[in-house]
């Protein structure tokens, strides 16, 4: 909630705010006070027709003290209002330090809700009265009672609320006694540093690991070489020939035997080269043989060279995942279902991992993750019936294919989208995190007309396959895909109106804009308070809306809605059209979202289309 949602339906009367806080907090951008409302400071007494400002919090130099809470109560006068801001979270609301001195100077609070700022986390309304007032509801409306009726309803609900918050109390001191005698049975293990020292041996244990997997592979290789150039017919022919060479006597007489034995053992292939060898041998000898023609060396037939041998058996890999520049998407490596696959191939770079190339695609892609899906180990592929005990071999490789990505410096992640005990195996392996979600859902396979608009929200904002993904990269520390769904806000407010009412659509919307670019930032505190950069100059987020008009009315669905179209549709600009076309490409538009690249570029939206830019229309109308 912002500050003036909550201050507005409290000013009915007052004619003064008189600002009392003592830290280095303006509240002025924040309260956007109606014509005829005087915002003023002092520490003057705060009678009717007056309300006063003030604020606690662990920060006394931005928040202010609990001593000068007390002492502006102590200036109430009957009629007065205040309203009292706190810098703590909602758990850690130091509410009974006030709570007695607001009872002995008759302050009834009136209304208390959180706050949506970075410094700002509660406000709570009070009215300084000599008889008991009716409470309000959520909305800020009065709750029409008598007096006796509305002691008693205060009465029922503080004893259950008290209930309540008793027993979360409770659950809480236990948490913390047992993070308490957790810390104390540890303290011996950290002072000798064990656990850093078993971590750090496991560390070396699976690099070790990896290391003499990767020799014995090496050594296999060579031995395999070895044995292939021992038993090539080149290599016997050659050591024949040195023989020959170096004892003409005795080893010469018997060279045209085994080299007739050579040919004669190559398994139904000729082998020219021995034969030709052979001949010359024989010629030089004895001389060329009866009915032998010698044929001139240019009429000797070429014999093309050998092509059938012994097949390559190394392995090939597409390094998908290589860039010359630093990485913007996320990269995996997966035991996935074809369609989570597919699904996520849309927001990053998935390698598909095998039981036979699982270990050397991980040496190669160098992944942010290895992502083992539960539905893949349960369903039907090349990893079907891993972790159900029916396939060790396969669980095996999976171990492996874990220890070499643990040897990467690289997370396992297994995502659980079914139940456990379709496949318990996998309990047994060291896991990085758990994912316990489904596999999400694309917006491009949904149906606007049958699913409807607040289908398509949901999505976008919880089931999404992207949201997924993001899920998957805070527990991986891997570039987040919702940073992709960030959007600049183009305006140029001129007076205090125009900020206001900025300020008013921006933070009411329910997808946030990542940034407001304006030529002037003064007075637009309160949007970076809220947690929404201010800047000038050019945007940076990878979409950009065009609000320089604030005579407009906004919905708070508006930028919703179009990242939902253009997640929907994969185009590049996302606007209205004159005939009110609705969830379809079109060729021209009136450009309501745009990708930064693309407006930045200079060319004019009526030539988009035609220079293969796809343009997507929205009317904002839920279709009937």
């Amino acid at each position: 909630m912002r500050l003036t949602d909550l201050l507005r339906p409290h000013l009915d009367g007052v004619t003064t705010v008189v600002d009392a806080t003592t830290g280095g907090l303006d509240l002025e951008p924040y309260l956007h006070l109606p014509d005829g409302v005087l915002l003023t400071r002092g520490d003057q007494d705060v009678g009717e027709s007056e309300l006063v400002l003030m604020s606690y919090g662990p920060r006394a130099a931005l928040h202010g003290t609990e001593a000068d809470c007390l002492a502006v109560l102590g200036r109430m006068r009957p009629g007065g209002r205040g309203l009292l801001l706190f810098g703590h979270h909602g758990p850690e609301l130091p509410y009974h330090r006030l709570l007695d001195a607001l009872v002995a100077h008759h302050c009834q609070v009136l209304r208390a809700a959180p706050l949506d700022y970075v410094h700002l986390h509660a406000g709570a309304v009070f009215v300084r009265t000599d008889e008991l007032l009716p409470p309000h509801d959520f909305s800020g409306r009065p709750v029409p009672a008598e007096g006796f009726a509305t002691a008693l309803r205060i009465a029922d609900e503080y004893v259950l609320a008290d209930l309540v918050s008793r027993s979360l109390r409770a659950r809480l001191l236990d948490l913390e006694r047992d993070a308490e005698d957790t810390e104390r049975a540890r303290g011996p293990a950290q002072a000798d540093g064990l656990p850093e020292r078993l971590a750090a041996t496991v560390r070396e244990k699976d690099q070790l690991a990896a290391a003499l997997h990767g020799a014995r592979e090496r050594v296999a290789l060579l031995e395999a070489r070895v044995a292939m150039l021992e038993g090539s017919t080149s290599l016997r022919v050659g050591r024949a020939l040195v023989s020959a060479a170096r004892s003409p006597g005795s080893q010469a007489a018997r060279l045209p035997r085994e080299l007739y034995g050579l040919w004669r053992a190559r398994t139904g292939t000729e082998a020219p080269g021995v034969r030709q060898l052979y001949g010359r041998w024989r010629r030089a000898r004895t001389g060329p043989t009866p009915g032998e023609t010698r044929r001139p060396a240019s009429a000797t037939p070429r014999t093309a060279p050998e092509t059938a041998g012994v097949a390559d058996a190394r392995p090939h890999f597409a390094h998908r995942a290589f860039r010359s520049a630093p990485r913007d998407r996320m990269v995996l490596v997966g035991v996935l279902t074809d369609t989570t696959a597919a699904d996520l191939a849309a927001d990053a770079v998935v390698n598909r991992a095998l039981p036979h190339d699982g270990r050397p695609l991980v040496q190669r892609t160098d992944p942010d993750a290895l992502v083992v899906q539960l539905s893949a180990c349960t369903g039907h592929g090349p990893w079907a019936l891993t972790g159900t005990g029916l396939a060790p071999d396969l669980d095996r490789r999976l171990a492996g294919l874990l220890t070499e990505t643990r040897a990467a410096g690289r997370s396992c992640v297994l995502w659980r989208d079914g139940p456990a005990s379709a496949a318990p195996g996998l309990t047994r392996f060291a896991w990085d995190a758990v994912l316990d979600a489904d596999a999400g859902v694309r917006l491009a396979d949904l149906d606007p007309a049958t699913d409807g608009r607040r289908r398509l929200r949901e999505a976008f904002r919880a089931d999404s396959t992207r949201v997924r993904l993001s899920q998957l990269a805070r527990r991986t520390g891997a570039p987040d895909p919702l940073d992709e769904r960030r959007v600049s806000v183009l305006a140029a407010p001129r007076d205090p109106a125009d900020r206001a009412r900025l300020a008013d659509q921006v933070l009411s919307q329910r997808h946030r804009p990542a940034e407001v670019v304006v030529p002037d930032p003064t007075g637009l505190d309160e949007l970076t308070a809220a947690g929404v950069e201010v800047r000038t100059g050019e945007p940076l987020a990878p979409w950009v809306a065009d609000w320089t008009d604030l005579t407009e009315d906004r919905p708070d669905t508006l930028l919703l809605d179009l990242m939902c179209a253009q997640e929907y549709s994969g185009a590049d600009a996302v606007g209205s059209t004159p005939a009110a076309d609705d969830y379809t490409f079109v060729p021209e538009l009136t450009p309501l979202l745009v990708r930064r690249s693309l407006l930045t570029s200079g060319t004019p939206p009526e030539s988009w289309a035609g220079q293969g830019h796809r343009l997507f229309a929205w009317c904002g109308k839920e279709p009937t």
